[in-house]
Formats: C-alpha cells, structure tokens, sequence
C-alpha cells in the first residue's frame, strides 16, 4: 500500500519505518523544511540517533502530495495541531481512504478525543475510515525491534483489522480492540499520572507512593472515561494500565521527565523548554479538569497537577494536600 504519515516526529518517523519494513510505501509530512531536507538526504532522525529513512520513504512539505493518491492516511503530530492539520487537508482528502490516529490526547473545551475531531472537521460520513492506534510503546524501542504489544480500534471493524495488518511486525504486536473511547481515554489520561509521578520521583518520596499514584490514577481515568462511554475492561487493558504503566515508570516518557524537573524547581515553561518536546498531559490536563466538572467526577491526582500547572501551587504543597484527604472506604 501507499501511506501519507502526517508527522515526522519520532512517533511518526518510527511508524512509518515500520510500514515500510512490512513493503508499504510512506510519503512522510511535515511543517519542518530544515527537517524534510535532513531526512529525504538519508541523515538520521535529529531525535532517534541511529536511524534514518529507508528505502520506500519519501518526505515532503506539501500536505496535498502527501495525502494524494494514496491507501491511508495516518497522524502523529500533537493532540492540540489535530485539527489545524484536518482543517488543511479538507479539501484535499478522498472521502473512503481509512485515517488511522495514532497521537493521545483529548481536546481542549470540546471534550472531544481526537478520533471525533476527525468525524467533526471532514463529515460524519467520514467516520466509518477513521481508526485508531494506541497503547505502550516507546519509539527509541519499537524501532530497535524491542517486543511491543499496543492495540488497534476503528468505527468500522474492516477498518481495525486492515489497521493490525497493515502495523503488526514479528517484534510489533497490534491486538483488535472495538472500544475506540476507551482507548483514545485511556491514552490521553495517562499522560497526567506521568506528570504525577515524575514530581513523586523528583521529590523521592519513593516506590510505595508511585503504587499508590498509579492505582489511584487509574482510578481516576477509570471513572471519566466510563462517564465518556468507554468500557471497564478497556481500561484493565495494553491501552489502560500497559500504556500508565510504561509512562509512569520510566524517565524515558516526557511526561514523568516534566514531572521530574517540576519537582527539581523548574516552572512548567522552563520544564518545558528543557524537555524540547511536546508534553501532552500538560495540555490533556486542563481538558481532564473540564470534563470531570461537567460529569461532577472527583480526581484529585488530576486536579493537583492542574493547581501546578496553571495555579502555582508547589509540588510539595500538593503532596500534602493529598495524603490531608479524608480516608474512604476504597471503592474499585
């Protein structure tokens, strides 16, 4: 098949030498000229040393050449540029050509993950090709043919299973999973628990509090994404606690780095430009915040981050306002 992949990030440039490995053709997007160039000449990625494009890649600025002609379509740029990117390729997009996600995140004052912003911009008759892929997987690993399991979702089955054709690989592992919610919540929330336990391992309060943050975080994302539709399962699963468990207990996620350098004294800009990367469960967090008020759904994990980053409290100061919580009965 022929892919237009929009993004060039490490996500996206990891996925596309994936396809390619399976005999696809990609034709990489993205903004950065500097990085097209450095790429199309064969040089390795600026953020994944030792690799570069192979054969059956091309990149390219032009968003029309990317998505023209092609079998599918396939994102990874930042959950805030998802729909600037569809408003752009509106015009150009062939209606019945499959779109598969594969960025986490949920949408600032809509509330909308990022598979309905898709079915939003390009039409509801465009929801039956959009798809979804998800789940734990680190791009410096997957593209080391390190043993990866994530799973694929889609609104149409036909759609799912051309997506785990078309990604599995003997070390990269797609499972089928038809509850898109659950997975897009499950991917997007995460990524604030990260942040959580980041600031608990910058202010080494040690493993026994990780636990406790990653179960109650799971907790949390458990009842919002069931008020959202998602199913329960969905949540115990490669997309729920495998993706938290991965971000949450390892430096290599930009999310616990952020939540580290948090702890360390940095301000959330100056985390930010340290990290030179997008953190998604910056921007998640104020949608999280949203939602529960709307849905009246108490995660006190997600509104301490949330105080941090958008109110000034310390993260210190927010510990202890946490454990100061009155004790109920645990409630699963």
């Amino acid at each position: 098949m022929r892919v237009g992949f929009l993004g060039a990030g490490t996500w996206g440039f990891c996925l596309s030498l994936l396809l390619v490995s399976n005999g696809h053709e990609v034709i990489c997007w993205t903004r950065n000229s500097e990085l097209k160039n450095l790429l199309s000449q064969g040089k390795e990625h600026p953020h994944l040393p030792g690799f570069s494009a192979k054969e059956g890649m091309q990149f390219t600025t032009d968003l029309f050449k990317a998505i023209n002609g092609v079998d599918f379509v396939a994102e990874a740029v930042t959950a805030a540029g998802i729909r600037p990117l569809f408003e752009m390729m509106r015009s150009s997009y062939v209606p019945g050509v499959p779109i598969v996600m594969t960025s986490k995140g949920i949408e600032q004052d809509t509330g909308l993950i990022l598979p309905e912003i898709a079915c939003q911009v390009l039409g509801t008759s465009v929801k039956p090709f959009v798809g979804l892929l998800s789940g734990p997987g680190y791009a410096k690993e997957v593209i080391a043919n390190l043993p990866t399991s994530v799973v694929a979702s889609a609104y149409n089955p036909s759609v799912m299973a051309q997506i785990c054709t078309a990604f599995t690989t003997p070390t990269f592992r797609v499972y089928p999973n038809a509850d898109i919610v659950g997975i897009a919540y499950g991917g997007a929330l995460k990524n604030i628990i990260a942040i959580a336990c980041g600031i608990s391992e910058g202010l080494r309060l040690g493993s026994s509090a990780k636990a406790a943050l990653m179960t109650r975080g799971l907790h949390e994302i458990r009842k919002l994404a069931l008020a959202c539709g998602a199913k329960q399962e969905t949540l115990y699963g490669l997309s729920g606690m495998g993706d938290l468990s991965l971000t949450c207990c390892s430096m290599t996620s930009r999310n616990t780095q952020f939540g580290f350098l948090l702890a360390s004294g940095m301000t959330p800009k100056q985390a930010t430009v340290k990290i030179d990367m997008v953190v998604e469960g910056a921007y998640t967090c104020i949608s999280a915040m949203q939602l529960s008020r709307k849905h009246n759904i108490s995660m006190p994990i997600t509104e301490s981050i949330y105080k941090i980053l958008y109110e000034n409290m310390l993260p210190r100061d927010a510990v202890f306002s946490l454990m100061q919580r009155v004790i109920k009965e645990e409630h699963l």
